[in-house]
């Protein structure tokens, strides 16, 4: 067994895989990249929108305080953008040195600060287009009402999955004895 204790997942964690630590970095940041591609692509969409705003006609008829709210705006989308690349500079910068261990842990959580900052950002622009919308205090309702709904989908979720999981679950194989295993279709509904 190898030692992982500098590895996201913490020490001695047995994850059920014969791996080295470059080979579980490597497997680490692989699907760390499949998760920045979904945010990056949803971010650079949402800031460009953002940025394109400010030149339509309607832009002077906002209020002082809408305006204010479309810049704190941008400025979240600048940050969340820079939260959620910044793991590219990572490892471009850090590439060949030795250390894919440290910057997988360094990029996760830059990743998670991505995220929250993206939270901020999607509540922050839904407040703008609704108080232009609605012109009442629905607005800040609504807008309380989905930024709940993020933490749960985003955050909530899989808090609740990961306090459930027992060590002995996660030792177990994927696909041993979960509600879509093989063995279970196979055996059908109430067959031994």
């Amino acid at each position: 067994m190898t030692s992982t204790s500098h590895l996201p997942g913490g020490p001695g964690r047995d994850t059920g895989r014969h791996e080295t630590p470059e080979e579980r970095a490597d497997r680490q940041w692989n699907e760390l990249l499949q998760e920045l591609r979904v945010a990056q692509t949803g971010v650079q969409i949402l800031f460009g929108f953002l940025l394109a705003v400010v030149f339509q006609p309607r832009f002077t008829d906002l209020s002082d305080t809408d305006r204010t709210i479309y810049v704190v705006t941008v400025m979240l989308g600048s940050a969340t953008a820079a939260a959620l690349i910044g793991p590219v500079s990572y490892h471009r910068l850090l590439t060949g040195r030795r250390l894919k261990p440290q910057t997988v842990t360094w990029a996760s959580r830059l990743t998670v600060l991505g995220l929250v900052l993206l939270l901020c950002t999607m509540c922050s622009a839904l407040l703008l287009i609704l108080r232009v919308a609605l012109h009442n205090p629905l607005a800040l309702w609504l807008v309380g009402g989905m930024a709940l709904w993020f933490l749960v989908c985003w955050f909530v979720f899989p808090a609740w999955v990961l306090a459930r999981s027992s060590p002995e679950r996660e030792k177990r194989p994927l696909c041993e004895g979960g509600p879509f295993s093989r063995n279970r279709r196979q055996r059908g509904p109430g067959r031994p």
